[in-house]
């Protein structure tokens, strides 16, 4: 496979600062790799001899062991750093402890932390590249990579562009990274993005990112060609800033009787993991119109061509300095 002489990004920190170019980059790189999921042997020497670090200050599954199989699947070997059993639980600063590994010879970290920007920090710190894989309420790159893919997936078998699509994301939009990294994407491919959720989750101020913003879900149910469920993030929440359970699921839960009243060929999306009965009930995500495991399997892709990618652009001197 023949790296894009377009793509020159060492590091993958926002998708705000993405070109769209770059954006579809990505995209077509991910298209390319993912074949390699359905082969009998999972496997391409693209990255041989490279090591990746899973540098996790917050808890994940889909996101951390995606990034693993990702890596591994390109030849790579893969470190999974344990914070808890690591130097900063003693006291260690993020950039000590990523200096230290990178020291060791390291190519990538694929850094989650719980402070916006920590990834941009350490990309100006450390002689390697840097992935964000999700950075307090900033963004999420990959998963807006892998969202739009799935989009694009599904407007290709209807002889759409993404520009043609009117996509609303739902719920705890204050908190989440990835609404940010969704508005980003969507709004520089020319997509028109309505964000929902109530007042205390879903500022009227993110309209100023070119967003229509409304708090009636039932309103929009129609227009709309892809509904994003966003997790309600319990533990970045106040109680002051939640309404109870049940008026949640009431006025903003996707569930069949609200389905009925979408398009007959809506995609529904959910980056997970799920609150069942909440956000979306089971017969939903479960359904049909569901993509949802089709996004993890996508993100499987993305995240090859993010690696790939990167570390391909990237002409690092490993050492300590």
């Amino acid at each position: 496979m023949t790296q894009s002489t377009t793509w020159t990004r060492p590091h993958l920190l926002t998708l705000e600062e993405l070109s769209r170019e770059e954006i579809f980059v990505v995209l077509d790189t991910a298209q390319a790799l993912k074949e390699v999921s359905t082969r009998s042997i999972k496997k391409v020497p693209a990255l041989r001899g490279k090591v990746v670090v899973n540098l996790f200050f917050e808890d994940s599954t889909r996101t951390r062991t995606s990034f693993r199989l990702a890596a591994q699947r390109m030849s790579a070997d893969v470190v999974d750093f344990s914070v808890s059993t690591s130097s900063v639980s003693k006291g260690e600063t993020l950039v000590d402890t990523a200096r230290s590994i990178v020291a060791m010879g390291v190519d990538a970290i694929i850094i989650r932390h719980r402070s916006s920007g920590a990834p941009e920090v350490l990309s100006r710190l450390v002689q390697c590249s840097v992935i964000n894989a999700g950075d307090g309420s900033h963004e999420h790159p990959t998963q807006g990579l892998l969202d739009l893919f799935t989009m694009r997936e599904a407007c290709e078998r209807r002889g759409k562009k993404i520009s043609d699509l009117h996509v609303a994301i739902v719920g705890d939009i204050a908190n989440s990274r990835v609404a940010r990294s969704n508005l980003w994407a969507l709004s520089k491919l020319g997509a028109k993005v309505t964000l929902v959720g109530p007042t205390t989750l879903c500022p009227s101020a993110f309209a100023e990112f070119g967003a229509r913003v409304t708090h009636d879900l039932d309103s929009i149910l129609g227009e709309v060609d892809v509904i994003n469920m966003l997790r309600v993030q319990f533990e970045r929440l106040t109680s002051a800033a939640f309404p109870s359970v049940r008026e949640y699921s009431r006025y903003f839960g996707l569930n069949e009787e609200r389905l009925k009243r979408c398009r007959k060929d809506v995609l529904v999306l959910h980056p997970g993991p799920m609150n069942r009965g909440l956000e979306i009930t089971s017969a939903v995500a479960d359904g049909e119109k569901s993509a949802i495991l089709r996004q993890v399997s996508n993100g499987l892709a993305v995240r090859m061509a993010v690696l790939y990618l990167c570390i391909g652009a990237g002409s690092f001197q490993n050492n300590d300095s």
